[in-house]
């Protein structure tokens, strides 16, 4: 098997159907309609525009323009744009997919991973009131410990540092030892 072939089947693997239909579904609801039928949910998003008019539905005017015609590259400005506006939005630069991952169909489930990371930024606008996508991401929970507190912590040696209470494994015997015949 080629290299490429095995990357290819690798990425494939990746991909979970449940979570493009999810995504999918989602984004249709946001959206107020659906995909057109008989058509994949990589080739509907292709384009950048279904993305752009979804993030302009959760935060107005984020992609002003959005390219419906001249070729390749105005479609590929489309998902630039879309993912600058997803960075704006709260979408970590670590969550948001790369431009050929998505035009290319290199990685369509790193493109549901970008759209479920959108789902879980909405959680943090007050004024989106759903519907919501992914879990909810946790908030801070800031702890405040006494002097006291934060002394009687350090006199203590967790397991992390090594301790099993003076149990070895001295005298554990797994299989047959190993023995040496001199002269045969």
């Amino acid at each position: 098997m080629s290299l490429e072939r095995a990357v290819r089947a690798k990425i494939a693997g990746k991909r979970n159907p449940q979570m493009d239909k999810e995504a999918q579904e989602w984004i249709e609801a946001i959206l107020g309609e659906k995909f057109p039928a008989g058509q994949a949910y990589e080739d509907v998003l292709k384009d950048g525009q279904v993305l752009c008019n979804l993030i302009n539905k959760l935060q107005p005017n984020s992609v002003p323009k959005i390219n419906s015609s001249g070729g390749q590259f105005k479609f590929m400005e489309n998902i630039n744009n879309f993912q600058k506006a997803l960075k704006e939005y709260g979408v970590a630069d670590i969550d948001v997919f790369q431009t050929v991952d998505l035009y290319e169909k290199k990685d369509i489930a790193t493109v549901t991973n970008t759209i479920f990371a959108l789902g879980r930024a909405c959680y943090k606008h007050a004024d989106f009131k759903g519907p919501f996508l992914g879990p909810k991401p946790a908030d801070e929970c800031k702890r405040e410990f006494t002097e006291e507190q934060l002394k009687a912590g350090q006199t203590i040696v967790g397991l992390q540092a090594g301790s099993n209470k003076g149990a070895t494994q001295a005298g554990q015997n797994i299989g047959a030892g190993r023995k040496i015949l001199l002269g045969k």
